[in-house]
């Protein structure tokens, strides 16, 4: 087995684990639906990087890894891979039809990982054959991911001690900082995140301060690098919606998403890169 990598989901978690382990010196094989999500895939990583060499954080010889990462609709070509990631939408049935597909394709000792957020890993699990089962667990990183050094790694019931040892090894050679984290909806991060998220968006309702001044107020006061509006706006209020009602469906009542989060979803402020978010888009 050699130490090519595969990922499915050209999204914007699929394209940058893509890269993160291009950069680690590895091939990659990218995975998505159509030719057009692929390229706007490769175009994307382009742009970070010329992006990122101009502010310092990679050097020119670095744009060789793009080079790395191979693109394909055919997921028939993650036979020879040594590990693969999934990363497509936050679906437990787009998810668990994935990995039935890499059940049959991937060798028998390739490790695959899931980079779900909120869901349950051993319940993922139950859609791969028995003896897969070993060498699957969850791998959740955070966006960015070139820049976050988090990844939170879950084992499912039956993951073995050899693969979860595995994967903390991997997470650290891609420069990553990897907890073990057990196997609950949300694991760690996320449940911590989203009950901030929630009394943020609950001071706005009741006219406490304004979202810009929130942000300011959790960087400065609290030393975050972002505020939870902002943060809203990069991953965008749609997919924060997405996961708080998983978790209200998990914990109950103190993760019931906030009514004007869901009126600005519907109303299609949801930020991210085109729509408007909680922010003017001249002060992100």
């Amino acid at each position: 087995m050699n130490q090519r990598a595969g990922v499915v989901g050209a999204g914007l978690m699929g394209a940058e684990i893509a890269l993160v382990y291009a950069l680690s010196g590895r091939s990659v094989i990218l995975a998505d639906t159509t030719d057009e999500k692929l390229e706007a895939a490769r175009q994307r990583l382009s742009a970070l990087m010329e992006k990122g060499i101009s502010r310092g954080l990679y050097k020119p010889e670095d744009k060789a890894a793009l080079a790395r990462i191979e693109t394909t609709t055919d997921l028939q070509r993650f036979s020879d891979c040594s590990v693969v990631t999934e990363a497509v939408f936050e679906s437990m049935e787009v998810k668990s039809a994935v990995l039935k597909q890499l059940d049959s394709v991937c060798a028998p000792q390739c490790m695959i990982a899931s980079n779900t957020s909120t869901l349950p890993i051993s319940t993922l699990a139950s859609h791969l054959s028995a003896p897969r089962r070993s060498r699957f667990l969850g791998m959740h990183y955070f966006s960015p991911v070139t820049r976050m050094k988090l990844v939170e790694v879950i084992p499912a019931f039956d993951t073995s001690e050899e693969t979860l040892a595995s994967a903390l090894e991997l997470a650290r050679d891609l420069g990553k900082a990897p907890i073990r984290v057990k196997d609950v909806t949300g694991f760690a991060v996320n449940r911590v995140l989203h009950a901030f998220v929630i009394e943020a968006i609950r001071l706005v309702e009741e006219g406490v301060a304004t979202p810009e001044d929130i942000d300011t107020a959790c960087k400065l006061g609290l030393g975050h690098p972002i505020g939870p509006f902002e943060l809203m706006d990069a991953t965008t209020s749609s997919l924060c919606l997405q996961v708080q009602e998983i978790l209200q469906e998990a914990y109950g009542e103190r993760f019931r998403p906030r009514p004007l989060l869901k009126q600005r979803v519907r109303a299609g402020l949801v930020g991210g890169r085109t729509a408007q978010g909680w922010r003017p888009k001249s002060q992100k």
